[in-house]
């Protein structure tokens, strides 16, 4: 940055607090209202830019006020951590069966709904999650061939009710994602182009299964990163103001 010079300084304003802010992501109040005691995720293919999204909404979230409890799948509890590493750093893919992974996921998910997530919500946390059962349809499911109705059998049993509000399914095309990919790919983001089109076409299922708009909201992530949070907010007042 040049330095300015004494005369610059002096004829310049000093900006105020709220302007040096003003490109910091907000949520307006009628949105801001309806969101405590909600279970959000945001969701995905590997490179559609939610985790980029997920921290502008958890800071906005915190800064309008809310209580928020956040948690990450797989993991968010001691249990759910120790499975997150079997799953996704000490283990080759031909190690692992399809099923056994998937029940992994789901182990770490039970004690995530009962040890977390009920909780928080029974004590009108706004929840956010880094991925949910929405990831087990599209990644061991569309991609993997696990059928929908054995994941749907398991997850009864893991979830106990604990449903999500709202899953927002970030989308953007396989170029775009795989430019945004980690270079240090773990053991599901390292598994191919197709699967990872397979991965996307079962979370374009997911939302085109869902007509009303109530359950998957999809979330068009192509533009810019303020252009893609205008959209998270629009889809959630769509959502709970109406």
């Amino acid at each position: 940055m040049k330095t300015e010079t004494i005369a610059h300084q002096m004829t310049e304003p000093k900006p105020t607090q709220s302007a040096l802010n003003t490109s910091e992501p907000t949520l307006p109040a009628d949105v801001v209202g309806a969101l405590p005691g909600r279970f959000l995720v945001f969701d995905g293919p590997d490179g559609s830019g939610k985790s980029t999204q997920l921290k502008m909404f958890l800071k906005a979230a915190k800064h309008a006020g809310l209580r928020v409890t956040e948690v990450r799948e797989p993991g968010g509890t001691e249990i759910g951590e120790k499975i997150r590493d079997a799953l996704l750093e000490h283990l080759d893919r031909e190690e692992m069966s399809l099923r056994c992974e998937m029940l992994l996921y789901m182990a770490s998910r039970a004690q995530l709904c009962e040890q977390v997530i009920d909780p928080a919500l029974k004590r009108g946390d706004l929840v956010v999650a880094d991925r949910f059962v929405s990831s087990t349809y599209a990644y061991q499911g569309a991609a993997g061939g696990i059928p929908f109705r054995e994941i749907d059998e398991a997850a009864k049993i893991a979830m106990q009710g604990v449903m999500p509000d709202a899953t927002l399914i970030f989308d953007v095309d396989q170029e775009t994602a795989a430019s945004r990919l980690n270079p240090l790919l773990d053991r599901m983001e390292a598994k191919g182009a197709a699967f990872h089109k397979r991965v996307r076409e079962g979370y374009q299922a997911l939302i085109a299964g869902d007509a009303d708009r109530q359950r998957y909201l999809g979330i068009d992530a192509r533009g810019s990163e303020s252009q893609v949070f205008a959209n998270i907010v629009t889809a959630l007042r769509d959502r709970f103001v109406g």
